[in-house]
């Protein structure tokens, strides 16, 4: 099973990137990057905005389980 939270949240240290600035950078309050990382799943809008973002290729995750 993915867990999509704890692979962004892996993905933010390697970029040395902080929930703060994702924050910033994906238009929401810190609180909620702490409550997206603790989640199994995420909407596919957000996801897509968080890969932009961070400029990794979330969804590749969900392909490999195809």
């Amino acid at each position: 099973m993915i867990h999509i939270g704890k692979i962004i949240e892996e993905e933010m240290r390697r970029q040395e990137r902080t929930p703060a600035w994702l924050a910033r950078k994906i238009n929401c309050a810190r609180p909620n990057v702490y409550y997206i990382l603790k989640q199994e799943s995420i909407n596919t809008d957000l996801l897509l905005r968080i890969s932009q973002v961070l400029h990794h290729d979330f969804f590749c995750y969900y392909s490999k389980e195809v």
